[in-house]
């Protein structure tokens, strides 16, 4: 294609610019589709943006697309002030705000806030997959394990038994629902950790995370509901 392309002598005008509307028009996926990416690198992008991670294993088919146009898809990201967090080591793509400095951007990237539950969970789904991960196997976790942990921060002092179990389990819904936990066929109560969550939450954060927290579950009477 491209051989033909250089062997050609073509005169600028509008003979050219319908051959490269003929191009354009030959890729795309449905009427008044503008894009230039390929489908799977299109899937791929999406993926990224809906988050929270792109992931090898995962996503067996967007992979690939992600590497071949890992330059294209960055320029796509970093239109929106956004930038990719690559780490092809451990198979885990994933987005975050650009740091644009003194530079005002719109804020592409939402994200609602932690409860002191949903924090304290996604601390200890992170030690599992680290402790895991040094003993090269998946990172399994059992709902009932979570529910145990996450009891350890219940207050002494609390009176709403049915309340606070009620927001274990919705912490534990929003990480299913993020993709940080992905139950094991035939077993609904059965999870596997994302590997992007050990990326998402850089060690700095943990270690501040994880003394903040631990001293509001010592103090007495603290209901760690909240």
């Amino acid at each position: 294609m491209r051989a033909d392309r250089d062997a050609v002598l073509v005169e600028p005008g509008a003979d050219t610019q319908a051959h490269g509307d003929d191009e354009h028009t030959a890729a795309q996926l449905y009427p008044g589709d503008t894009g230039q990416l390929p489908e799977p690198a299109r899937r791929a992008l999406v993926q990224l943006l809906s988050g929270p991670a792109l992931e090898q294993r995962r996503h067996p088919r967007l992979w690939p697309a992600l590497m071949l146009h890992e330059a294209v898809i960055r320029s796509r990201l970093a239109d929106l002030f956004l930038e990719l967090i690559l780490d092809t080591d451990r198979g885990i793509a994933f987005t975050r705000q650009a740091d644009t400095g003194e530079l005002e951007t719109p804020i592409l990237l939402r994200r609602s806030p932690l409860t002191f539950i949903d924090s304290v969970l996604l601390l200890y789904l992170r030690q599992v997959l680290v402790e895991a991960e040094l003993r090269g196997e998946p990172a399994l976790v059992d709902r009932d394990e979570l529910a145990d942990q996450l009891r350890l921060y219940e207050g002494a002092d609390n009176t709403d038994r049915a309340g606070f179990e009620k927001r274990i389990n919705t912490a534990i819904e929003k990480a299913k629902k993020n993709s940080l936990l992905a139950a094991l066929k035939g077993n609904a109560d059965r999870f596997e950790v994302s590997a992007s969550l050990k990326l998402i939450f850089g060690p700095e954060e943990v270690e501040q995370l994880t003394a903040i927290y631990t001293a509001m579950a010592a103090e007495p009477g603290r209901e760690g509901a909240q």
